[in-house]
């Protein structure tokens, strides 16, 4: 037996801003820090030893970390994975989600949101926010940064990294910091849900997802801030 603890990163600027954020580095804003915090304190509560820890290259996901760990007084290694990065929404990264719903309609952008292979178009390679002309990704090879991704794309990246790097750690108490939909693509697999249902799947920021494995088949789960739980669509 061995737990999973997903969590979505704590609140950030731009998710407050409700701009399409994808692969540009922005920060947790106050309150993402205290959900961050709370978390900890929550994960602390359950008594896990955390074996490993895994994130993303972004900073709003490293720092949710960095909080949790601070509440567990836990200095492990992390390790930083871009595969584990969010999805990136090309040519929508930076824009208001409420004015383009406007300009395109609630329709077409909750398609872009939550659709399973539908992308929009890719963010021109000069944009400042292209990761190609971020330091942070410098060190990735250029034919793997994406310049717009889907749900599937963001799933294939994703469940190849876990696959290869987490899924075989039997025995390991791992705890992976991410985001809404690397979570969501995580989930999907873990959770065997169809094309339908993980449109329908709602990852909340800062609420760690406790999951119980037995030989790497899911056992139980649950969210442990029970006021913040949204429906798993399974258990």
């Amino acid at each position: 037996m061995n737990y999973l603890i997903l969590i979505r990163h704590g609140q950030s600027t731009w998710n407050l801003e409700k701009r399409f954020t994808g692969w540009v580095d922005v920060d947790l804003t106050k309150n993402g820090k205290s959900e961050a915090k709370k978390a900890g304190q929550l994960i602390k509560n359950e008594k896990i030893n955390i074996d490993l820890y895994y994130t993303s290259f972004q900073l709003r996901a490293k720092n949710t970390l960095k909080i949790i760990q601070n509440e567990l007084k836990d200095n492990k290694d992390v390790k930083n994975a871009w595969e584990l990065n969010e999805r990136h929404y090309g040519a929508l990264t930076g824009l208001s989600k409420d004015k383009m719903k406007i300009k395109l309609g609630e329709d077409k952008i909750y398609q872009f949101r939550r659709s399973w292979d539908l992308k929009p178009d890719p963010l021109d390679k000069k944009n400042p926010y292209h990761p190609l002309n971020i330091e942070t990704y410098k060190e990735i090879s250029k034919d793997k940064i994406p310049d717009t991704e889907s749900l599937k794309d963001t799933y294939e990246r994703v469940i190849k990294f876990y696959k290869d790097e987490i899924e075989n750690k039997n025995n390991k108490n791992i705890l992976i910091s991410a985001h809404g939909n690397s979570l969501r693509a995580l989930c999907k697999y873990l959770f065997n849900l169809d094309n339908n249902e993980i449109s329908k799947l709602e990852i909340p920021t800062g609420n760690p997802l406790l999951i119980k494995l037995e030989n790497n088949k899911i056992s139980n789960c649950k969210y442990l801030d029970n006021e913040r739980a949204k429906d798993l669509l399974v258990f």
